[in-house]
Formats: C-alpha cells, structure tokens, sequence
C-alpha cells in the first residue's frame, strides 16, 4: 500500500503582513518532518458569523476552508495574544467553522503555538484557544508546548528565525505533532 504525505494546514490568528506569528507559522511548516506538506489558509474573506446569514446558507467563503480543514490530516494555529485571549477575527472563524453537525475540527488533530512581542509568549491565548478547541472536540498536542516571547528578537526582517533555541522548540514540537496525527489515525481505527 502507498503512503501519502500528511496533509497539514495553518490558521494565523493575525492577518498583519509583517507579523511574527506567520513567521512563526512559516518556521512550523519548515520544520516539519519528512512526509508532510504544508498549506496556509488565507480567511481574510471570512465575514463576520451572523446566525440570519448562516441562516440562509454557508457563505461560500467560510466553505471553502471548511473543507481544506476537513481534508487535512491536521491543523496547525498560531496566533498572537490580542487583550489576553483569542484575536476576534480568529475566534470569529472557529465560530463559523464549528457550525454544523459536520463541523470540520471534531476529532482533527489541532497543534498550537503562538508568537508575541511581551515576554509571555502568548499563553493565555493558547490556554482561551484550548478551551475553544476542546469544545469543538478537537484532538490537541498537550505538549511540548511553543510559547514564542520578544518575537521581534527571535526572526530577521526577512521573517527567518534567527534564535536557535526557537527553532528546536518550533521543530521538537512538529515532529511531536506529525506522531500525534498517527496516534489519533490509529485511536480511529
């Protein structure tokens, strides 16, 4: 039997051209291991939930990246923290995402990092966007766990990494996901 590559996509919880947390999701889908390919997710496009318009259909856009998540073999977030917890445009994705009784993140693996100017990293975030996921029924890597502080000092202008430490972390914490997609393959049977 052929084995196909795992198919990974990533959601940026900020939408800003320069920021670090997509340079952070650039260093994660770099530091896959072999055997997975990687795709961003653009949801600029996605407008803001309202239960009248989801009343009268899915919008187009928020289907077509319903179904790139559904297809994947796992998603991968990385998101600044934005007031202490989740950016709104981020939350209001999922929000959409998660309608339906088909609702594309039940059961995916979900892996989590995020990338902030302060020296914390982004944990509170990532503890608001696990409560979210588990909600959803989500599969997400407990650990290890990336919490990227004084961003500005870990990536050059160009958006590499340039802090050695990070990028073990970065790349410790892909390796740990792609066996955490096998893991969950196999609990499914």
């Amino acid at each position: 039997m052929e084995s196909r590559n795992k198919r990974i996509v990533g959601l940026c919880g900020s939408l800003r051209a320069g920021s670090y947390n997509a340079m952070a999701m650039r260093l994660a889908a770099q530091s896959l291991p072999q055997g997975a390919e990687f795709e961003a997710l653009d949801w600029r496009a996605v407008p803001p939930f309202d239960a009248d318009v989801l009343a009268r259909g899915m919008p187009q856009e928020v289907t077509a990246i319903r179904e790139r998540v559904r297809q994947a073999d796992g998603v991968v977030i990385v998101t600044p923290e934005y007031n202490y917890s989740i950016p709104g445009m981020l939350k209001n994705l999922i929000d959409w995402l998660s309608r339906g009784d088909d609702q594309p993140f039940a059961g995916k693996p979900v892996a989590i990092l995020s990338a902030t100017t302060g020296p914390l990293g982004g944990a509170r975030v990532q503890y608001d966007l696990r409560k979210v996921m588990l909600f959803v029924n989500a599969m997400v890597l407990v650990k290890p766990e990336v919490f990227i502080g004084q961003a500005q000092t870990k990536f050059d202008a160009d958006g590499r990494c340039t802090d050695e430490a990070t990028g073990k972390f970065v790349a410790a914490q892909m390796q740990a996901f792609s066996d955490w997609i096998d893991r969950v393959a196999r609990m499914r049977g």
